[in-house]
């Protein structure tokens, strides 16, 4: 792939994490809280906030998998491959916690 190309696909997905993080700035925040408590929780209840903790996670992960996969299915098989695998990275290196999910 053209560096050119790979230029425009990081920016695509630049602006698309961008606007990811300001339209769902209430589950980002909801993922940081539960977060919080998992960290806060007590021994009895570190279980239950784990578990918390991770259907948020799952809950963002479905969302970015729901913007990489509509978009990666407007493009050719190459194409779409080398987006997602740029999406992919791009996502982890905004949200590490969601390693494995997405």
């Amino acid at each position: 792939m053209s560096p050119f190309r790979r230029d425009r696909i990081a920016e695509l997905v630049r602006r698309q994490l961008d606007l990811f993080a300001e339209d769902d700035a209430g589950l980002l925040a909801e993922a940081a809280e539960a977060e919080r408590a998992y960290d806060a929780a007590e021994r009895e209840d570190a279980e239950e906030a784990y578990g918390d903790f991770g259907l948020v996670l799952d809950s963002l992960a479905d969302a970015l998998a729901e913007i990489r996969d509509t978009y990666a299915g407007t493009l050719d098989e190459d194409a779409a491959l080398a987006y997602e695998s740029s999406f992919d990275r791009a996502a982890m290196e905004r949200h590490p916690k969601l390693r494995g999910r997405l």
